[in-house]
């Protein structure tokens, strides 16, 4: 089965013929077998574990194990190496085994599913893999088709065939695709056995809405597009069968090019990680090299005198050379400081967080029964982190689901009138039952007959690429590739005008109860680039007529003179609907002569045909037709706000988050729905609007927009004067300034503001906004905006989005959100996570972003802690042994020490942490700004995580070595030997890292309990174990030492040892952390404290409940919300709590990094007005 295609030589077009195998076999296409999987049987061992060892960490400990197998230099049996490591390599090969098993069984699957293959004139059952280019098959309703085919022929009149592309792009609207008339009469297979056409087209790629080829057959050529193609991974419905061509097959297929693997994303915590394992390593070496000149020094000057009964290593003959073996053995000693199972930890925990996303009821749509999903599992941490969000309008701050709400017609505007009863449509028996309409004017001019109306809905009828579906006599369904098409054609139909059927040629509409059948010349489709579509159409009396609607800005520009004053005053109604956040669609017809349409079809065929340069020939021809026409009105649709949005984005402005919308609609739209959702409040300083169409221009209006803000931020951060020349850091005194702002931009000007001489001018700009709304971008530009911020700021950016077109803006964010709505699932197949609705957003970030971050500092810290108090007392014990290497722990306790005694509490307090509930992260936005600032694990943290270890160590050697120097048994003899020695440390140890992971832990469940006692309990078993008789008896070379552990800890000398270093390893920490909390507390401290007061106040009344409600909210909350003022960093967070100096301190330090240039600043207005507190 090939997985790629057979052809060294990249294809540069397409040559296919029919029903020759032979022929098409010489080109070496790939055949229909595809294989997403990686491994075979054979293969799965050795390119595994090669994919593993890529990884720097495996590699690390595979050399460390190659240094524990050189006798001379192993200080370790090879086993404490290799036990973890081969751990390792098995849950992660179990793993890739599992992924790829159902892998194969899914390529399986599709591979043997049956298809009918026309061979020797006689349908043949056979695989989908067995398929081959040039092969022509047949489908069968409701079956998915099995390559790219040409269609031949179908069940339907005119060669119709009827496609569902929900795999493809989402949609599960159906769409029709039709075959050439030539093909269409192939309808028996003795026909199709002596078709043999020849078809030259492009080669393989990954636009799902484009085909250019060319068919060949009896001498003459038919042009071939993408309504003639049926791709792979449709599914056919609604048509009882069809036969098709295989142009594309297997991995040719676009469905399989398209399939490629999205960008993998590192954290910061990750990149954080591998800057402190190089320094560590450094660390480690240092350490080894300062042992090793220590083990040439005393073999040198002392060991020298003891040759006679402890000679060197044979081999060794010099001071030098002992110290260079010896540094080794140290490297092999001390590697614990970086275990391995550092990683598998992580990835466990992360697999974790990621579980709880999927199981939150909280951000489950019962409505459209979709639960939030985490759909990677390496980014839960830097939801925690969050500074930018950019965000799609349409379908994602509002529900894109659409509502014919007003219209001008004729310079009339209808909809205005709101009577308390919607407009009665019961004289039209095909009239929907949800439409509603409140102003009975539009009704009234359409049963007297007003010409104009009657031809604004004769448009919206004929004007559309809606399928309709008759389930039965007058029930129609109507089923369209967009919300928009869909809302217009139902209002038309509810006015009288019933779009009933269509086929390729022709549109049936019922106006006003009688059935009229329109000819279809042609239809204009829609692109982003034309945001327009026009179809022409011959009515029964021969009149030809093209009807056209499309966006505001182009329409305008192609209406003859004669309409100026019409013009006029319809662009005062947009104006209107657009103030009001409506969106709007201008329509226009005009009349074509029959001679000049003849000839306008004739090149239009002739284009069509073109070999080379077809789309740019029709786009021309488009746009000579499309001018001088007549303007008949204007369509006002309202998109209405999701539930929670502004809510949602006042909680998260609160959190110091920055909201940035990139939308395609117009200005007043986007403007609009900026206020309705509280981005943009009447009480800001001032909305900068940038429209400029020229580069001077626009750069201009950033310049007046950047002085306005410098003029009313003269005096911050002791007069630093604007940097013309700005760092790829971008700094600047305007990330303080005094006042609120906001920027819109349209899109023509945004290609200007993001030429490379110009973006970070836009940036500063845009940065130094509370808010800023980008207007008819284009997809590209949406993922161009969010690469300038990710290159200029060192700051975590999201992008969340729910249509085809926040695909790339998605993929190029930190993380991308999908919103699973209206507009098919392309965005959510190209996200990291997806929900339903943006008000679960805040829950992701508050809850389980936060969370996450907390949890995976407060775990990286005490990992480091743990391992680096465990490691570095083989490094004060090397000054005590001569530097010989020999480890103070019994080989099988460094063995277990990460694996079984360490590594279970760790990670129930990664995974179930809190800090505070949930609730509280809710009511408490502000909680969220030690994530954005970094503050929980950094270098910083690091070494102070590395010094308590180190601290650790000093005490966990001294105190039982200066114990031992002259304690004794209860018998009296010496107390003082090795194991008794390793026997008290690793006991010390184990306690007192248990005890620091009890004061580390902030939420105790059941299981932390479990697994602290329960690590306790394992250690004494299994050292009990281990110096057991019935051990020794079995294995008498490997645990000779019987009974150590049983006299060891029988000793109260030795209890009181493990005590003292206990208390003294603890008690600076807890006194240290009991000032902090008293003197400098830090807010979760705070919200954590007036929690707890609250819960004792419950708990002490027994009265009535009836004034709950009051415990859970703060004053003044709703009001903020809903007088529309944007709410300031602090004043939800602090409002209510008891005067403390200390707990400004992180805006203190944001201030304070705001004057050094920091990319993380704070509005110096805000600063003043936070709460003293």
């Amino acid at each position: 089965c090939m997985g790629v295609t057979g052809c060294c030589v990249a294809e540069e077009e397409r040559r296919v013929r029919a029903n020759a195998r032979e022929y098409n076999e010489k080109f070496q296409y790939a055949s229909n077998c595809i294989k997403t999987s990686k491994y075979n049987i054979v293969t799965f061992l050795p390119v595994n574990l090669f994919e593993q060892f890529q990884e720097v960490a495996n590699t690390y400990f595979l050399f460390l194990l190659i240094l524990q197998l050189i006798p001379q230099i192993s200080s370790l049996s090879w086993f404490t190496t290799i036990v973890p490591l081969v751990l390792v390599l098995t849950i992660t090969a179990v793993k890739d085994a599992t992924d790829d098993y159902f892998r194969h069984k899914s390529d399986n699957q599709v591979n043997n599913r049956q298809s009918q293959v026309l061979i020797g004139g006689v349908l043949r059952q056979e695989q989908w893999m067995n398929v081959r280019v040039g092969d022509i098959i047949k489908l069968e309703n409701n079956q998915f088709v099995a390559a790219d085919l040409l269609l031949l022929s179908s069940s339907e009149p005119h060669g119709l065939c009827y496609i569902e592309t929900a795999e493809l792009d989402g949609e599960t609207n159906m769409k029709v695709r039709q075959a050439i008339p030539v093909t269409a009469e192939l309808g028996d297979t003795s026909k199709l056995a002596r078709f043999d056409g020849e078809v030259i087209c492009e080669p393989p790629n990954n636009k799902l809405d484009k085909f250019g080829g060319t068919l060949y057959w009896k001498e003459n050529k038919y042009p071939l597009s993408n309504q003639n193609m049926l791709l792979r991974g449709c599914v056919l419905r609604n048509t009882e069968w069809c036969f098709g061509l295989v142009i594309f097959a297997g991995p040719d297929t676009k469905l399989m090019q398209n399939s490629g693997r999205t960008k993998f994303k590192r954290t910061s915590i990750d990149r954080l990680m591998n800057t402190l394992v190089l320094w560590i390593f450094g660390f480690l070496v240092c350490m080894g090299v300062i042992l090793a000149i220590g083990n040439a020094i005393w073999e040198h000057e002392v060991g020298i005198c003891f040759q006679i009964y402890l000679p060197w290593d044979e081999g060794v003959h010099s001071a030098f050379f002992s110290g260079f073996l010896s540094f080794w053995s140290y490297i092999i000693i001390l590697n614990t400081v970086v275990p391995i199972s550092l990683y598998v930890s992580v990835e466990v925990i992360r697999l974790g967080h990621s579980y709880f996303i999927n199981w939150d009821k909280k951000m489950y749509c019962a409505k459209r029964q979709t639960p939030a999903e985490a759909r990677t599992t390496t980014l839960n941490e830097e939801l925690g982190q969050v500074e930018y969000i950019f965000s799609d309008k349409t379908g994602t701050l509002t529900q894109n689901i659409m509502v014919f709400s007003k219209c001008s017609v004729n310079g009339h505007s209808y909809g205005e009138r709101q009577l308390p009863e919607p407009v009665n449509f019961s004289f039209n028996p095909l009239a929907d039952p949800r439409f509603q309409f409140w102003d009975p004017s539009l009704l009234e001019a359409v049963k007297l007959g007003d010409l104009h109306v009657h031809e604004f809905f004769r448009l919206l009828s004929l004007c559309h690429t809606v399928m309709s579906e008759e389930k039965s006599e007058g029930e129609l369904l109507y089923k369209a590739q967009s919300p928009d098409e869909g809302a217009l054609v139902t209002a038309a139909r509810n006015f009288g005008f019933v779009f009933r059927s269509r086929t390729p040629k022709t549109i049936t509409v019922h106006e006003l109860g009688q059935a009229i059948t329109y000819q279809l010349l042609a239809i204009l489709d829609f692109n982003n680039i034309r945001k327009r579509m026009s179809v022409i159409v011959r009515s029964p009396e021969g009149k030809i007529r093209l009807y056209c609607k499309g966006a505001d800005t182009i329409l305008l520009e192609r209406l003859h003179p004669v309409n100026q004053d019409l013009t006029s005053i319809t662009t005062d109604h947009l104006n209107e609907y657009a103030g009001e956040g409506l969106r709007t669609l201008v329509l226009a017809y005009k009349d074509l002569e029959e001679s000049y349409y003849k000839d306008w079809s004739e090149r239009l065929h002739r284009a069509g045909s073109a070999p080379e340069a077809r789309e740019d020939h029709l786009a021309r021809l488009y746009d000579e037709v499309e001018h001088d026409m007549m303007l008949l009105g204007a369509t006002a649709i309202e998109d209405k706000l999701q539930q929670g949005v502004p809510e949602t984005i006042a909680i998260l402005t609160l959190a110091n988050i920055k909201i940035w919308v990139l939308t395609g609609d117009k200005q007043e739209t986007a403007v609009n729905i900026g206020y309705s959702c509280k981005m943009l409040t009447d009480d800001m300083t001032e909305v900068f609007v940038v429209t400029g169409h020229t580069v001077l221009e626009v750069r201009e209006e950033l310049r007046k927009a950047r002085e306005k803000m410098m003029d009313a931020s003269r005096s911050v951060c002791n007069g630093f004067s604007y940097q013309e020349k700005l760092p790829s850091k971008l700094t600047s005194v305007l990330e303080a300034i005094a006042g609120e702002y906001a920027l819109v931009i349209n899109g023509h000007s945004l290609a200007h503001a993001l030429e490379a001489d110009m973006e970070v001018e836009f940036l500063e700009t845009a940065c130094a906004c509370k808010a800023v709304i980008c207007c008819r971008v284009t997809p590209l530009q949406k993922a161009q905006v969010v690469e300038l911020v990710k290159k200029y700021k060192k700051a975590v950016t999201l992008a969340i989005g729910d249509g085809a077109n926040d695909v790339s803006m998605i993929k190029t964010a930190h993380i991308g959100v999908g919103i699973s709505g209206q507009e098919g699932i392309q965005a959510v197949l190209a996200s990291d996570y997806s929900f339903s609705q943006f008000k679960f957003l805040q829950r992701l970030l508050l809850v389980h972003g936060r969370w996450s971050y907390l949890r995976m500092c407060k775990f990286l810290c005490y990992f480091f802690y743990k391992n680096f108090a465990f490691t570095m007392v083989h490094f004060w014990f090397g000054f005590f042994c001569g530097f010989s290497a020999q480890t103070v722990y019994d080989q099988y306790f460094i063995t277990l020490y990460n694996i079984v005694y360490t590594s279970l509490p760790v990670l129930a307090m990664g995974v179930f942490d809190q800090d505070v509930p949930e609730q509280r992260s809710m009511e408490y936005p502000k909680l969220y700004e030690p994530g954005q600032l970094n503050l929980l694990f950094n270098k910083r943290e690091f070494f102070i995580c590395i010094a308590q270890g180190i601290y650790t160590s000093v005490l966990m050697f001294f105190i039982p070595y200066g114990v031992f120097a002259d304690a004794t048994r209860d018998d009296g003899a010496q107390l003082a030997d090795y194991q008794s020695f390793a026997v008290t440390v690793a006991t010390s140890l184990v306690i007192v890292v248990s005890v620091q992971i009890g004061l580390d832990t902030g939420f105790w469940t059941a299981i932390n309990h479990f697994f602290i006692w329960g690590s306790l309990a394992a250690y004494f078993a299994i050292l009990f174990t281990m110096h057991s008789d019935g051990l020794f008896r079995v294995f008498p070379n490997q645990f000779r030492f019987v009974g150590n552990a049983q006299n060891t800890l029988a000793q109260p000398t030795v209890w009181l040892t493990i005590a003292l270093t206990t208390v003294v390893c603890i008690m600076p920490v807890v006194a240290f952390r009991f000032l902090k909390l008293d003197l400098k507390p830090e807010l979760s401290d705070t919200v954590r404290q007036k929690t707890q007061h609250r819960c004792m106040r419950r708990a002490g009344h027994v009265g009535s409940r009836r004034s709950g409600y009051a415990f859970s909210h703060q004053e003044g909350f709703g009001e903020l919300i809903m007088s529309g003022k944007n709410m300031r960093l602090s004043s939800l967070a602090l409002s209510s709590f008891a005067p403390r100096p200390s707990t400004s301190w992180i805006e203190t330090l944001r201030k304070k990094k705001g004057c050094e240039g920091s990319s993380v600043g704070s509005p110096s207005g805000a600063a003043s007005k936070t709460l003293k507190v």
